[in-house]
């Protein structure tokens, strides 16, 4: 084993500095590219301190384009290993927060507080996380014991619970009869504008020890993929494992959409495309997904901040158009 190790260690580090170093220049684009005109030369100004701190290119930049790319390296970063994580605990590609509707529930519940009037940290984030609990709980109801494994079962688990959230979703919005309901409908669909700086800090001071908790278990998540028994035989305790990595990827996934809405298929795009790419070890995996994730999350913000003429459209549109391509693709070869 002591001799395998400095290899994984080499090709895990060079694997992460690639991915951030795509991510470095992922988030320059971000924060030089939007409707106002700024360009690259403006940026690297106001980056190397240049430019005036008074001014609207320094307001713009700073106060509203870096902490909406801060916030989408993180949700890029959550929702990636969110996919990553259900893929590994049911054996299944297609698994992932949105398909499974883990997302939807989270959305349920950030809509509870929205209304109920609670601040977005802690109020809205709590009911988000009850949201995502009591749908990963109905889930293992409907697919109880060996059938949550299986994919027609979990599959169809997933899509009853979301078409179920949807409708309550409306029901929600249709009882809403005052300003917040244009908010509201934009948040649904995966919306990133009202970031900001200090709930961003918020967000990751609570995201990156999860990060490193699953990072602890990408080992474990390597014998899952081998099976049950085999990972018992090797000393893992299944119970145990299984509930911390649920409750810490759901925790993590009810606090993005508490934060932008739900954001759909970034977990099933992004490990099953690093997976093609780097292999299936979760060792390499996990800090794959968080860089890679992030990144491919700041392009579609950047995507759907620059494509309309005037205006934005939500970053889950984006994400969706890529994503139910690659989700059909995935469904007939599983089939």
């Amino acid at each position: 084993m002591t001799e395998k190790t400095p290899p994984l260690i080499k090709r895990i580090s060079a694997i992460s500095l690639l991915l951030i170093l795509l991510l470095a220049a992922a988030i320059f684009f971000g924060i030089s590219m939007g409707s106002t005109g700024t360009g690259i030369k403006e940026t690297l100004r106001s980056l190397l301190g240049y430019s005036d701190t008074d001014s609207m290119l320094h307001t713009i930049i700073w106060r509203i384009r870096f902490p909406r790319v801060l916030l989408a390296v993180l949700v890029g970063a959550t929702l990636s290993i969110g996919g990553l994580v259900f893929q590994a605990l049911l054996r299944n590609p297609l698994a992932e927060p949105y398909i499974l509707g883990i997302s939807s529930g989270s959305g349920i519940g950030a809509i509870i507080g929205i209304l109920a009037g609670f601040s977005r940290f802690p109020g809205v984030s709590l009911t988000a996380f009850a949201g995502s609990m009591g749908t990963l709980l109905l889930l293992f109801l409907i697919s109880s014991g060996q059938e949550m494994l299986k994919r027609n079962t979990l599959l169809l688990s997933g899509v009853m619970i979301n078409a179920f959230s949807a409708a309550l979703i409306m029901f929600l919005i249709s009882i809403t009869q005052d300003s917040r309901l244009h908010n509201i409908l934009f948040w649904l669909m995966g919306d990133l504008s009202m970031a900001d700086i200090t709930q961003v800090g918020i967000l990751a001071g609570a995201l990156i020890p999860c990060f490193v908790l699953i990072f602890c278990f990408s080992n474990t998540m390597n014998l899952f993929l081998m099976g049950k028994e085999l990972a018992q035989t090797m000393g893992v305790n299944i119970r145990a494992a299984t509930v911390t990595l649920l409750v810490v990827t759901s925790f993590m996934v009810s606090l993005t959409v508490s934060y932008c809405g739900p954001i759909g298929f970034v977990g099933l795009v992004m490990p099953h495309l690093l997976r093609l790419i780097f292999g299936p070890d979760h060792r390499v995996l996990v800090p794959a997904c968080i860089f890679g994730g992030a990144t491919y999350m700041v392009l579609c913000d950047l995507l759907a901040r620059t494509l309309p003429e005037q205006g934005e459209m939500p970053a889950g549109v984006i994400t969706a158009m890529v994503g139910v391509p690659l989700f059909i693709i995935l469904l007939k070869r599983s089939g």
